[in-house]
């Protein structure tokens, strides 16, 4: 008997207003509090009365660019997740396991270490070393791509794991090699590696907007592809999809937010692997209810870890990076264990 799921617009109204209170618990609270009368004296201030010029310059120039930023990158890496599962047939599949983030951070090291010997200063719409992330990113997903093609049409999917591993060990391997080279860079390089949404500013969260916008706009026009996929490559190419050619453009495209994502905000793991398991509860298999689904989960997720990383030992801001991967490595090894004991790995 199928599992009954929960009625779709109910559950991502929900998911939505989940949204509102980690917003307000992130804008007033974290390393320094806000009192109410602080936020009354801050919104008094943007208005143009007088009030508290320092809790406004704090509400809204350093912490709701960060909480929207925070949205918008767990959104990306969420719907990304959902794709790349999509591709691959694989549900233990995600950005940070294919060699996405891992390839992103590679390229955002080597512009930061040598970008002005190789002329790349002028790339900077994404924020920092955006260009480099990306082709970093597209080169690892396609790396990992080909090595699970090796094995045939059809390969298990602990082959992808392997050869996305395999790939991230590689870029890891390459970015330890830079950091040894030049080390002057390596407090810019760790912040790659950890994973941080410190800093953010209103300029830096408009570089990635549109690139996280287009990239999810690109992912959500790919519903029929995603869904011909899952039913296998001999059933899509009887329905006119050529598999090889659009698992590659749906890797392009989800691999453009990721980028973005990772830009601006370092490597941030597993959030593209929890998110769409989170959303098949509300939604099922189905891409076009799936992928909005998980964006918002993403969203939720980012967002909450965000505000953890802020909130756990004051005055201290622990990487973003490092909350997710606590929590996600063993919701991986969870996953992995259950699919071996179905004989899926």
């Amino acid at each position: 008997m199928a599992k009954k799921l929960p009625p779709f617009i109910p559950s991502m109204i929900l998911l939505s207003l989940a949204l509102i209170p980690l917003f307000f618990w992130g804008l007033f609270f974290g390393s320094v509090s806000l009192s109410p009368s602080q936020v009354r004296g801050g919104l008094s201030f943007l208005l143009g009365r007088g009030g508290d010029e320092v809790a406004a310059a704090l509400i809204f120039g350093i912490r709701l660019p960060r909480l929207i930023l925070a949205a918008l990158v767990g959104a990306s890496l969420g719907s990304a997740g959902a794709c790349f599962q999509g591709i691959f047939r694989n549900s233990l599949a995600d950005p940070y396991i294919i060699g996405a983030s891992s390839g992103a951070a590679l390229g955002a090291a080597l512009s930061l270490s040598f970008g002005g010997a190789l002329g790349m200063g002028f790339f900077s719409v994404l924020g920092p070393a955006g260009l480099a992330a990306f082709v970093g990113s597209l080169l690892a997903v396609f790396a990992a791509f080909m090595v699970t093609r090796a094995f045939g049409n059809n390969p298990s999917p602990g082959t992808l794991i392997l050869a996305g591993t395999s790939v991230s060990a590689f870029c890891s391997a390459l970015l330890a090699l830079v950091l040894v080279m030049r080390d002057r860079n390596l407090v810019q390089v760790y912040y790659w590696l950890l994973g941080s949404l410190s800093g953010t500013t209103w300029p830096r969260l408009l570089s990635a907007l549109p690139f996280m916008i287009l990239g999810n706009i690109a992912i959500f026009l790919s519903v029929r592809p995603l869904d011909l996929l899952l039913q296998g490559d001999e059933a899509s190419v009887s329905l006119g999809l050529n598999p090889l050619r659009a698992r590659f453009i749906l890797a392009v495209s989800a691999t453009l937010p990721v980028a973005a994502a990772v830009s601006v905000s370092g490597v941030i793991g597993f959030v593209g692997l929890i998110a769409p398991h989170g959303a098949r509860f509300f939604t099922g298999p189905a891409h076009r209810k799936l992928l909005p689904a998980s964006a918002l989960t993403g969203a939720l997720l980012v967002l909450m870890a965000d505000n953890l990383a802020r909130s756990i030992i004051p005055p201290i801001e622990l990487p973003l990076g490092v909350i997710t991967s606590l929590g996600g490595a063993p919701f991986f090894l969870f996953l992995l264990a259950r699919q071996g004991r179905r004989g899926l790995v």
